[in-house]
């Protein structure tokens, strides 16, 4: 799990299969490891142990970095699955304290290249990914550090995992103001492993927003096939097609949702995944995805549903340029949903059109 608390397919699902080998919507920077693969130690199954079911509990620094010695207690569940085969995870985790409710989820992703997790957290509060925590086990010790901002000013965060031989794995994340010399424990949590049969989370219920359920036509599993433009905003009228499967999971009862996508390319088999996160303040979604080349979240698409139409927007990078980048959704009420990836190089004047999939169960 993840600590940090703040107060899919539908980003394209398909997008994170074959990023390797089309033109992709994120430049994507070429791996410059330390050491050759042959020498540095694959750690794509360090995370297995968190495989399961599990009853949480969980101590809190009400105040952490002033001086405070209070602590709050919480009791709940959460339920971890595995994705890309061990390379990545999704965690929904749930605790409970006499006054405070944490609904979170932790996605978690292996970098091949670096032999490095990505560790990203989002609270169901606002749906939002946290820069990640990044690092790597040595020794059956997880150590994993992010920059951030606490209380306006700019701290190093650091997680450790231990225990994770044994049915009870330990988790301490610690907040540094001083670059590292001295960090503040304030956030400890303890699990122990409950057979699924056992498992049954009593959590409060909550209330439903409109919009919430807005992605549930890409629940279970999908075909798809799609066209891409080989050469997106060059004036190419060349087309690539392809296809693949895409397995659905609904997380936070619809108010968040994960899929999975696989694909058999030019460079072997491929795969991606999209989650996708409700903010229940503004009603809209964050579309975010990733591919198993390097685990690395890319900005989110952003939007919402209206009269059945999907439209999600976010500005990023092609050929070092920036762009706009445009998603629509239609058909989600039929069997066969429809998607487009566009491209605008005027600020949204004008756009081409350069990924369409279609679906069907």
């Amino acid at each position: 799990m993840t600590a940090r608390v703040r107060t899919a397919w539908g980003a394209i699902a398909v997008a994170a299969l074959l990023i390797a080998q089309s033109v992709p919507a994120v430049a994507e920077p070429a791996a410059t490891p330390t050491q050759t693969a042959a020498t540095e130690r694959d750690g794509q199954h360090d995370f297995d142990f968190e495989v399961g079911h599990w009853r949480i509990h969980l101590k809190r620094l009400v105040h952490p970095l002033t001086g405070s010695k209070t602590w709050v207690e919480f009791d709940g569940t959460s339920v971890t699955r595995m994705l890309w085969n061990g390379r990545a995870q999704i965690e929904e985790f749930e605790t409970t304290a006499a006054t405070d409710h944490i609904e979170g989820l932790t996605l978690r992703t292996y970098n091949p290249q670096s032999h490095q997790w990505r560790l990203y957290w989002a609270n169901s509060n606002d749906g939002l990914l946290v820069v990640p925590q990044i690092g790597e086990f040595k020794d059956g010790v997880g150590e994993f550090y992010a920059q951030d901002i606490f209380n306006r000013k700019s701290i190093l965060i650091r997680f450790i995992w231990s225990k994770t031989n044994s049915d009870t794995p330990h988790f301490e994340q610690s907040f540094s103001a001083d670059g590292g010399k001295t960090w503040e424990v304030n956030w400890i949590t303890d699990q122990t492993r409950v057979p699924e049969a056992d498992f049954h989370a009593q959590m409060p219920a909550v209330a439903e927003q409109a919009g919430q359920h807005d992605f549930d036509f890409l629940f279970g599993t999908l075909k798809y096939h799609l066209k891409r433009r080989q050469h997106p905003l060059t004036g190419s009228t060349t087309w690539v097609e392809a296809g693949g499967t895409s397995v659905g999971y609904q997380i936070w009862d619809g108010r968040a949702d994960l899929t999975e996508t696989a694909a058999d390319g030019s460079n072997g088999r491929l795969m991606g995944l999209t989650l996708r996160t409700f903010n229940p303040k503004t009603r809209q979604w964050y579309l975010y995805w990733a591919n198993s080349r390097d685990g690395i979240i890319a900005a989110p698409q952003i939007g919402e549903f209206k009269n059945g139409v999907g439209e999600f927007f976010a500005t990023d990078t092609l050929d070092d340029r920036a762009i706009l980048v445009r998603f629509l959704w239609s058909g989600t009420a039929s069997k066969s949903p429809h998607f487009e990836q566009s491209f605008s190089a005027d600020g949204g004047k004008t756009w081409e059109v350069n990924w369409i999939s279609e679906s069907s169960r």
